[in-house]
């Protein structure tokens, strides 16, 4: 029996790879089918089942094309209702793979359909639980991401939610290891640990969810404290992945077009695309095609797309380094944005050469700051509501990118802002979305608040903290 923990630290994911007797199964995989393809092979294995815990909002399953390119039949939990050709498994069911036996446990409260698949070795000893997203590593699933008008609250989900744990995921030995669904970064939870598997038993004396001695009315008060509004194409993901979606194939074909300057142009025009520039802040800043938003490859690039492009069908074109094309086409198809259009061919050296207009980010290093700040310097904070809570410097408005699009009335185009984040990565986000938009007089902080904590400025402490996702 192998058993193999795939996971991908820039959307905090986990997708799983177990094989026996020439026979592997696939759980939660991501949109590209290559790493699972590859591994089964070799292996001289066949993919019997691609398991899917529920339908992922974070993210776009690639079970789909998995399953057509590899004949393995695509299992859910009870009462899904996937609308393609699946098998909707009976709780308690087990699924023999090779000489080991995979048993399917409906586990409700993240979402209705939400399901744990406990690994018996070929002994018949639990060995293992593929939580999804119902158990973390010192947190469990947010129980609003599936709510119905009308229909189920996130406190009904958070109370199913509880019963799961102690009725199915609880009383199973200590000894057995949990794989969760994510992994700290995901906003899936809110107090995930570092960790990406560990033991039942551990979960059971840290786990704040787990605490023996917790009250169904305490743990719901407990799970949905704190929870801020998901990222907007949250629900959208999750349609995508139980309804259905275009292969990846024919994305990464009509996103992997080389397009010249000229053609970059009148696609940018024509189709109403934006552009995002994928480079390396500290690349972006010395220069950038005036309108474009830059959202870095080498960070959190898929989540800040989720959240910050509204609409998944939005033509996109892109600027990256030579070479890494394919990459940001399938890193955006994670997400379900299924519409880039071609990048700069010869990057934005190329757009250079064809002598176009090119526009920069003035920028300042935290310690030069100290000589322009006052508390009535115009200082955007783009950190999180729950980082600016625990501290911030004196006179700093808080100005979270992750709602930077409803928050965009609050500032004025006359007044010169300086941004800073925690490291330099969001703030740069957040500064060109403001020029793209006219505001011109935007200053980002070298560095964030990493630096300006390095300083003498005065800064404000909150010793109650909010929690936050």
């Amino acid at each position: 029996m192998k058993v193999e923990q795939i996971y991908t630290g820039c959307l905090a994911e986990a997708a799983y790879y177990i094989e026996s007797k020439g026979e592997a199964v696939v759980i939660d995989p991501l949109r590209e089918t290559e790493p699972y393809i590859e591994r089964a092979e070799k292996d001289g294995a066949k993919i019997k089942y691609v398991l899917e815990t529920h339908f992922h909002a974070d993210f776009v399953s690639g079970h789909l094309d998995l399953a057509k390119k590899t004949g393995a039949q695509i299992v859910y939990g009870p009462t899904a209702q996937p609308n393609f050709d699946a098998h909707v498994a009976k709780d308690n069911e087990e699924l023999k793979v090779g000489d080991i036996t995979i048993v399917v446990l409906h586990t409700p409260g993240h979402t209705m359909e939400s399901s744990t698949f406990l690994l018996r070795d070929e002994k018949g000893n639990d060995y293992a639980i593929f939580t999804g997203d119902t158990l973390f590593l010192g947190d469990v699933g947010r129980p609003d991401l599936a709510i119905k008008q009308g229909e189920i609250t996130r406190e009904d989900l958070a109370g199913f939610l509880f019963e799961s744990l102690r009725n199915r995921i609880m009383p199973l030995s200590d000894d057995v290891i949990v794989y969760p669904g994510h992994g700290a970064g995901s906003a899936c939870g809110k107090k995930m640990s570092k960790d990406t598997w560990g033991y039942l038993g551990d979960q059971k004396k840290t786990n704040y969810a787990l605490r023996a001695d917790m009250t169904k009315e305490e743990f719901v008060k407990e799970v949905t404290t704190g929870l801020v509004e998901p990222p907007q194409y949250f629900p959208k993901n999750a349609m995508m992945n139980k309804m259905g979606y275009d292969s990846i194939e024919n994305v990464r074909e009509r996103g992997t077009q080389a397009l010249g300057t000229a053609a970059f142009k009148a696609a940018w025009e024509g189709e109403e695309a934006i552009v995002i520039d994928t480079r390396h802040q500290d690349v972006f800043a010395k220069g950038f095609i005036p309108g474009s938003i830059f959202i870095g490859i080498d960070d959190n690039f898929a989540m800040w797309v989720g959240a910050l492009v509204t609409d998944l069908k939005q033509p996109i074109l892109f600027v990256c380094e030579p070479g890494r094309e394919d990459e940001v086409v399938v890193r955006l198809a994670r997400v379900g944005y299924d519409n880039p259009i071609g990048y700069l061919d010869g990057g934005f050296e190329s757009w250079v050469k064809a002598g176009e207009e090119v526009d920069t980010l003035e920028e300042v290093d935290a310690a030069d700051f100290q000589d322009v700040y006052t508390e009535n310097t115009n200082l955007l904070d783009v950190r999180r509501a729950s980082e600016y809570n625990a501290e911030h410097l004196v006179g700093a408005e808080n100005f979270p990118l992750d709602f930077i699009n409803r928050n965009m009335a609050e500032v004025n185009r006359d007044k010169k802002y300086y941004l800073h984040c925690a490291g330099g990565y969001r703030s740069v986000i957040a500064a060109s979305i403001l020029k793209a938009r006219g505001f011109e007089d935007v200053v980002n902080i070298r560095g964030g608040y990493a630096e300006l904590g390095k300083t003498d400025l005065k800064r404000t402490e909150y010793v109650e903290q909010v929690t936050e996702l």
